[in-house]
């Protein structure tokens, strides 16, 4: 485990607070975006007609009842198992600030918001730091016994990999709050591997986030799964009414069978999309191009020589990708690419062939 445990603001580690979004702000709005882990073409009319249609009603305080019991339905759970948030980003502070816990440890690499919001909350977070050599696979032997809260992400942002349940069940401990980040998992073709809905692990939480799927970063919709008593204490710790009106109506909708076999859909096409992608930078392979893998999620982590070099000369390109380097346990040479259609990836292919062929400048 890593010893060294900056603060996001020590100069000497990562930003944990650098996300893909900067990648496209103000003179990257312009680039096609690779860089963001939010499906392109989205919210579809009809949940854009959903949203519009709660407009009516924000006079009135939000009540998250209704979406509150579609959320448990869709999981088989009771109501008092769910806890809806403004995004699993608030869902993280609430952990952070909820539970008194002694040894946090996040396994990494992975989203850094669980770390950042931990040490914010005054917390001392140890690291357990996946290896490429690996396959950036979790052995559950790695994580010391006496972690008393455990952060992982299935599939994990940025490496793409998805673990298997029983290996991530397996880190139940009788005192240890388990929390399992699915945020990505209904893109992952019949949710395999999934834990939300399962109560027969103890101390599991499970987070979930409606905006990657749907496109509604902007809404600030998610919800956390986990123990009725775990519910309580997170609840507690939320203020009054932190969810809109609108993102409530689109967490109804977007648990409804119509939206489930949309999304299931969606993921066979992301599938496939990914295949092609990770098809695509095989071809690299004699230039040291390697993805990691193998992928299951929306997105694809790359190792590229002279990562940082390449990533400036595709923002020359048009494109825009998330650097890897602000992520515990990578490197510059690391970029992640969200997945695409073919005519898209197709057309970065040839980008990424100049931008590796490209000489530096005298």
């Amino acid at each position: 485990m890593d010893t060294h445990t900056p603060t996001h603001t020590d100069p000497g580690g990562p930003d944990l607070r650098h996300h893909g979004d900067a990648e496209v702000r103000d003179d990257g709005s312009a680039l096609v975006d690779l860089a963001v882990n939010v499906r392109a073409d989205t919210p579809p009319a009809w949940l854009r007609e959903h949203v519009a249609a709660s407009l009516g009603s924000l006079a009135a305080y939000p009540d998250g009842r209704a979406a509150r019991a579609a959320v448990a339905a869709r999981h088989g759970l009771p109501v008092e198992r769910v806890l809806l948030t403004a995004g699993a980003a608030e869902a993280f502070v609430l952990l952070a600030r909820a539970l008194k816990v002694r040894r946090p440890v996040v396994v990494h690499p992975q989203f850094t918001e669980p770390e950042a919001a931990l040490r914010d909350a005054g917390h001392t977070v140890g690291r357990v730091l996946l290896r490429a050599a690996d396959g950036f696979r979790l052995d559950p032997a790695a994580v010391p016994e006496d972690a008393d809260l455990v952060v992982v992400g299935n599939p994990t942002n940025p490496t793409s990999v998805l673990h298997p349940a029983d290996a991530l069940a397996s880190l139940a401990r009788p005192g240890r709050t388990l929390v399992v980040d699915e945020a990505f998992m209904d893109a992952v073709p019949d949710e395999r591997e999934a834990l939300a809905g399962r109560t027969d692990v103890p101390g599991l939480v499970v987070l979930r986030s409606l905006t990657k799927t749907w496109g509604l970063a902007g809404l600030r919709i998610g919800y956390v799964l986990a123990a009725p008593e775990t519910i309580t204490e997170l609840e507690r710790a939320q203020p009054l009414w932190p969810v809109s009106t609108p993102a409530l109506a689109a967490a109804e909708a977007c648990v409804a069978p119509r939206a489930l076999a949309e999304a299931a859909h969606a993921a066979h096409r992301i599938a496939a999309d990914r295949d092609r992608l990770v098809a695509g930078l095989a071809e690299f392979a004699d230039a040291g191009v390697r993805a990691a893998g193998p992928a299951e999620g929306p997105f694809v982590l790359v190792r590229v020589p002279d990562g940082a070099a390449v990533r400036h000369r595709l923002r020359g390109l048009g494109y825009a990708v998330r650097r890897g380097d602000t992520f515990p346990g990578l490197g510059e040479e690391w970029l992640r690419l969200a997945v695409r259609d073919r005519a898209t990836t197709e057309a970065f292919l040839r980008a990424l062939r100049r931008a590796l062929t490209t000489p530096p400048p005298a």
